[in-house]
C-alpha cells in the first residue's frame, strides 16, 4: 500500500508542477511565448523520462527537473543568462510548499543547475545526465522553435539565424551522452540536411 500512496503523491506533485509551469508559459510576461511549453518543455519531459528508463534513473526527479529546468527564464527574461541558478532556487521554493523531502529537492536542483550545455558543469548523477540530454534532444524535435528564438528574441537575419541554429544543434549534439546520441541520431542527420541545403 505504501508504494501506491507514494506513486499517487508523485503523480499529483508532477501534475501540480506542470500546471505551475504551463501557467507561467501562458503569461504575457513570458518573452518566449506559449510555444516554449509545447515545443520545448514538454519535449524535454518526454526525452528525460525516456532517458530515465534507459539509464535506470529516478523518473520522478527527472520529470520534475525537466518541467522546471527553464522556469526562471520563462518567469523573467532578464534571468536567461543565469536561469539554471535561479531555476534551482525557484524549484526549491516550489517543492518545499509541497513538503517534498530535502534530499529529493537537492536532486532536482542538481539537475537544473547542470542542464545547460553552455555552462561546463559535471553531471554527477544519472538524473542530471537525463535532464541535460533531454534539453539538447528537444532542440532536434522542433528546429522551428530555434528559428523563432533567432528571429523573435535575438533579432537575427536569415543568414545569422541559420548559422546560429546550426551551431546550437552542433553544441547540443556534442553535449549528449552516447545513449542519447543513439536515440536522436536520425533527427540530427535530418537537421544537417535541412540546414546545409
Amino acid at each position: 500500500m505504501k508504494e501506491e500512496e507514494a506513486f499517487e503523491r508523485s503523480s499529483v506533485l508532477t501534475e501540480e508542477i506542470a500546471k505551475i509551469v504551463e501557467r507561467a508559459c501562458r503569461e504575457s510576461t513570458n518573452c518566449f511565448g506559449y510555444g516554449v511549453w509545447t515545443h520545448h518543455i514538454l519535449q524535454v519531459v518526454k526525452y528525460a523520462k525516456l532517458m530515465a528508463r534507459k539509464l535506470g534513473a529516478d523518473e520522478e526527479i527527472v520529470e520534475i527537473a525537466a518541467l522546471l529546468h527553464d522556469y526562471a527564464s520563462v518567469k523573467d527574461c532578464s534571468l536567461v543568462e543565469d536561469h539554471h541558478i535561479r531555476g534551482a532556487e525557484l524549484a526549491e521554493e516550489i517543492l518545499r510548499k509541497y513538503n517534498c523531502p530535502t534530499d529529493r529537492i537537492e536532486q532536482v536542483k542538481l539537475c537544473i543547475l547542470s542542464h545547460r550545455g553552455s555552462k561546463k558543469m559535471e553531471k554527477s548523477t544519472k538524473e542530471s545526465v537525463c535532464v541535460a540530454d533531454a534539453d539538447s534532444m528537444a532542440h532536434f524535435n522542433y528546429i522551428s522553435s530555434l528559428f523563432y528564438l533567432a528571429f523573435s528574441i535575438h533579432r537575427m537575419n536569415i543568414d545569422e539565424a541559420n548559422d546560429w541554429v546550426m551551431h546550437k544543434l552542433e553544441r547540443s549534439w556534442n553535449k549528449l551522452s552516447s545513449e542519447a546520441k543513439e536515440m536522436i541520431k536520425d533527427k540530427c542527420e535530418a537537421s544537417k540536411l535541412l540546414l546545409h541545403g
